[in-house]
């Protein structure tokens, strides 16, 4: 009898501000490469581990994503962290991923910046144990040389992680210089989709 393999979903958050085409490559990679049946984007309401000047609204933020996954049935939304408020821990929203999505394995998708940071993370003890995470390469940011323990995790769960590591085409596309375009009023076609470019100027957003 053939073994039924577990059904995998994909958790992509962040501050998406604004999202853009490089978050959805990262998906499409992610479902690609981990046979995941779809992609959860959620934006957060306040990062945690970083301040960022000129964060756009909730509000605009989760309309843009939804402009910017529209079409695709592989992607979804959530606003969960947003309803919930404050600080958007990844622990608070895995539990209730879980409750949500019984039975379903989570793939918390991150890059290799966050990789070097988990330790760091709210509760990642408790954390591990919940979900896998699967880890992107970024421009940057090297792991093929990292060793377990260098992640401050343990050997055990340092070797896992490590194990979960994708490489293969990295996405130059930055938020904060979609914004200083913006700002400068230069174009930014071709680096997010055309609904989220369109409502960036309807709204007047990142502007000086």
């Amino acid at each position: 009898m053939k073994r039924q393999k577990n059904r995998r979903l994909g958790i992509l958050g962040g501050t998406f501000n604004p999202p853009h085409l490089g978050h959805l490559i990262l998906a499409q990679a992610a479902i690609e490469t981990n046979d995941m049946e779809k992609v959860i984007f959620i934006p957060c309401a306040v990062p945690p581990h970083k301040r960022i000047s000129g964060l756009a609204s909730a509000e605009h933020r989760l309309a843009m994503v939804q402009l910017a996954v529209e079409g695709d049935h592989r992607f979804e939304v959530s606003d969960m962290e947003i309803r919930r408020g404050g600080v958007s821990y990844a622990i608070d929203t895995v539990r209730g991923l879980r409750e949500q999505h019984t039975g379903m394995e989570l793939c918390f998708i991150i890059g290799a910046d966050s990789l070097k940071e988990l330790h760091q993370w709210k509760s990642i003890n408790d954390l591990l144990p919940m979900c896998r995470f699967v880890t992107f390469a970024r421009q940057g940011f090297a792991v093929s040389g990292l060793k377990p323990d260098e992640l401050k995790l343990g050997p055990v769960w340092g070797a896992r992680l490590l194990e979960d590591v994708v490489g293969g085409r990295e996405i130059g596309i930055a938020s904060s210089d979609i914004r200083h375009r913006v700002a400068e009023g230069l174009s930014i076609r071709y680096l997010v989709p055309d609904a989220v470019d369109m409502y960036i100027a309807e709204h007047h957003m990142y502007t000086r």
